[in-house]
């Protein structure tokens, strides 16, 4: 902020009185003549009532030129306190022109009624008051004020033009009423500012703030902002050490905060942010290092895009999510979800709503990826894993709808579906012990029945062609001719099986009993040899024996693929990259 020596003060002040004098201004109006004799007690402050003239009352009227002329120094004998002009309740004629001017004082013009827009273009002012005035606009581009710009309670109706003005205070708008015609109510890029201060504004045309630096707060709350033209709230770039506060505010049109740098929350509790079919809010790189709220009834009738953005915590409902289409979260990144859900159900629904496809794309993995790694730093690993399994399955959907051959499609499908239910591709790797065992199971089943089938042999081609195995196989009234010149009679009783008859041999007393839940296991996993495999096998001449013989090489087929696949998952290798 430009600082003005005693010196560089008195000649400023010198030059202000030679071009203008009282004399120039008389005879003064009776408004004028009030203010003048008690302009040097500082205590003077109202005309009137001190309310707000509907009307041009002769008590009242007061000429812009006199004005300057006081906030300029006035002259000896009629020079303004050192608490500055203080003028409320006045009717204000004609143009306040105080454009490249320097005023060392306050100037307070509160509920007054200008004609026209005051103009500050370039002014280097204490402090400016215009609470509760009535004006067609306020011109202060490139404005330096020691203090704030305060338009409580007024009612402009037209464009407040702060281009690049730097406040060493606050704007403060609170309960401002703005009718802009065209483009934005209240147009500040490049504004330096400590607060922006707009709580229960209503202002017809937006607000650009778009490069500005504020200290600490940019603070809508309650505010009804609609947009004639442009955008509802142009902040791109914004750079703010405090929060953004949207809590309640009502807003038609576009609210754009891209690449802003806010250091503390952006808080949208109860926001009604409506811009159909179109960015209701635009977050897109931007980094909110506190807090994001949106939740208590807030609604977000638009697309909510998080693109490239950075978010210290999520506080949000379900019922405050954008609908199906309206969310960006490509590249997002965020802390931990506060006061909202956390379970892998609600946040996956919420990474539904988003359409790649609307944007020429088919598949954005790094949403999945952030909330999976969200949920394992907050200690929710089975949702993690959950959220994993599905954009796997997601991503492998997209991966085949870009492949252009049919057979190669095919091929996909089943191994992606093989991968799925075997091992979660690769993010569950025990679910493959999970089939291991139900093919145990379902394995001790089909040899148990074989087994009681009498549907088992021997796996020794010496056994299967000896008299002890080939006559178990006849019952005891029957004859069979082993050799040339010998006939032997059966050795089964009567409904004996022969593996029954067999184990009950001598023969057989080197054989181990037959387990089926041993030769299951035996058969199912490749690295085990329980001893049970190497000595039976499934008979397929017997009833039962054919369907142990296709689960045989089936199981051993299904062990040799489920532990594999276990070892793969285990080592990631079956992970898309």
């Amino acid at each position: 902020m430009a600082e003005l020596g005693v010196e560089a003060a008195a000649e400023w002040v010198q030059f202000a009185t030679a071009a203008a004098r009282l004399d120039d201004f008389l005879p003064l109006l009776p408004a004028e003549e009030e203010i003048v004799a008690k302009l040097l007690s500082g205590n003077f402050d109202r005309l009137g009532d001190g309310s707000r003239p509907e009307r041009p009352d002769s008590a009242r009227v007061c000429r812009a030129r006199f004005l300057r002329f006081l906030l300029l120094g006035g002259e000896k004998g009629c020079r303004p306190h050192e608490k500055g002009i203080r003028i409320s309740g006045a009717w204000i004629t004609d143009v306040l022109d105080l454009e490249a001017c320097r005023v060392f004082r306050d100037i307070g013009l509160n509920d007054c009624h200008f004609e026209a827009p005051p103009i500050l273009k370039a002014a280097i002012i204490n402090r400016l008051f215009l609470d509760g005035s009535l004006l067609p606009g306020l011109q202060a581009e490139r404005l330096e004020a020691r203090g704030g710009v305060y338009l409580r309670g007024a009612e402009v109706n037209g464009e407040v033009n702060l281009v690049q003005s730097r406040l060493g205070g606050n704007l403060e708008c609170d309960g401002v009423t703005i009718r802009a015609p065209s483009g934005y109510a209240l147009l500040a890029d490049s504004l330096e500012v400590r607060n922006v201060l707009m709580r229960g504004a209503h202002l017809r045309g937006g607000i650009n703030l778009s490069g500005a630096q504020l200290a600490a707060d940019l603070d809508c709350a309650s505010a009804t902002i609609t947009a004639t033209e442009g955008l509802s709230i142009e902040a791109s770039e914004i750079e703010s050490h405090g929060s953004v506060v949207l809590r309640g505010t009502r807003i038609e049109g576009e609210v754009r905060l891209t690449a802003a740098q806010i250091g503390g929350d952006l808080d949208c509790s109860g926001a009604i942010l409506d811009n159909p079919g179109q960015v209701a809010l635009g977050l897109s790189r931007s980094a909110v290092k506190g807090a994001f709220f949106l939740r208590r009834e807030a609604r977000v009738n638009g697309t909510l895009a998080l693109t490239g953005a950075s978010v210290g915590t999520i506080h949000d409902e379900a019922s405050c999510w954008p609908k199906v289409g309206d969310l960006l979260l490509n590249r997002c990144r965020y802390g931990a979800f506060i006061d909202g859900p956390v379970d892998a159900g609600s946040r996956l629904d919420w990474l539904a709503r988003q359409t790649p496809e609307r944007h020429g794309e088919d598949f954005w993995p790094q949403p999945y990826e952030q909330l999976a790694s969200v949920f394992r730093e907050m200690g929710h690993g089975e949702d993690s894993r959950a959220v994993l399994v599905v954009k796997e399955r997601l991503q492998r959907q997209a991966r085949r709808a870009r492949t252009r051959n049919p057979l190669w499609r095919a091929l996909l499908a089943v191994i992606d579906g093989v991968l799925g239910i075997t091992v979660a591709y690769g993010r569950q790797p025990l679910l493959a012990f999970v089939w291991l065992l139900l093919f145990w199971v379902l394995g001790v089943a089909v040899f148990a029945y074989a087994e009681r089938q009498g549907a088992v042999m021997p796996n020794s081609a010496v056994v299967l062609r000896a008299p002890e195995w080939t006559l178990c196989g006849l019952d005891t009234g029957e004859q069979r001719s082993l050799i040339a010149t010998q006939h032997t009679s059966g050795l089964a009783a009567t409904g004996q099986t022969q593996l029954d008859c067999f184990r009950q041999r001598w023969e057989a007393s080197s054989f181990p009993a037959f387990n089926p839940w041993m030769y299951s296991l035996d058969t199912l996993l490749p690295v085990l040899d329980m001893g049970q495999k190497a000595f039976w096998r499934p008979n397929p001449t017997k009833p039962g024996g054919g369907l142990a013989i296709s689960y045989f090489y089936f199981q051993s087929v299904v062990g040799w693929a489920l532990s594999l696949l276990a070892v793969a998952g285990f080592s990631g290798l079956v992970k898309s990259p």
